[in-house]
């Protein structure tokens, strides 16, 4: 299987401080992957390479069939050509309802003109339940987006980035202040968005990452200490030094 991203000896430096070390990292579509690492190992900083929020001193990072160079590419190109990323803190219309954030998400094409004359098109309906269904907000799409509890607000985002039809998503530490209900409910989510596209979770919490069933990179100083299983990366010794052992 091809990969559908590719950074390959990717680095960076802020003030003198190597953020990315020789990072080389791939994922294939569709698959889901955990990203693990201690505060500073250059987790955000990745996402923030294939985003295009920064650019690279060194390396290649390449995207799709066409092996495209996403360095070339301003952020909202790469959005366009199919990377979506959720922050830790969910950014949603809290003044609109649920079906009115989903509806403005939805894959169309962009552009003030077109946006202000948005008219419904057949099948946005039948889109709109099936999305708020994955997300498990079938019942509250007349709801007002600013009194969905935290894991609610977290799943409303996570469906409107998949109303943009990604090839790619970037996840960052989506457990995190959710209960234990919540966080099973997000990882059925993810592990249904990972069969039809490439799911990228940065996370801390262990019990999380296990419940995703997924294969792990483990990045420590900027680069791969170890990838492979949850089970395999917890007995590398280096990781239990590093990361595991603090």
């Amino acid at each position: 299987m091809s990969a559908l991203l590719e950074v390959n000896s990717v680095s960076v430096s802020f003030d003198g401080f190597k953020a990315i070390n020789d990072l080389s990292f791939a994922i294939s579509e569709p698959e889901m992957r955990a990203v693990i690492g201690p505060n500073g190992a250059g987790k955000t900083t990745f996402m923030d390479i294939v985003t295009g929020k920064t650019r690279p001193d060194a390396g290649t990072v390449r995207w799709g069939e066409l092996s495209r160079s996403l360095l070339t590419m301003s952020e909202a190109k790469i959005a366009q050509a199919g990377v979506g990323r959720k922050f830790q803190r969910p950014t949603v219309f809290e003044d609109q309802t649920v079906r009115d954030n989903l509806t403005v998400a939805l894959k169309k094409p962009r552009g003030p003109l077109r946006v202000l004359l948005h008219r419904a098109a057949p099948g946005d309906d039948a889109r709109l339940l099936e999305l708020a269904s994955e997300i498990g907000l079938e019942s509250h799409l007349e709801t007002q987006a600013g009194i969905l509890s935290h894991g609610q607000k977290q799943w409303l985002e996570i469906g409107m980035l998949l109303a943009q039809e990604p090839r790619l998503l970037l996840v960052d530490e989506p457990a995190a202040g959710m209960t234990s209900a919540e966080r099973d409910h997000t990882t059925e989510i993810l592990r249904r968005a990972a069969k039809t596209c490439a799911v990228v979770v940065v996370e801390h919490d262990m019990d999380f990452v296990r419940k995703l069933g997924c294969k792990v990179t483990v990045l420590h100083e900027g680069s791969v200490l170890a990838e492979g299983s949850l089970d395999h990366v917890m007995a590398n010794q280096q990781v239990i030094d590093v990361y595991l052992g603090r």
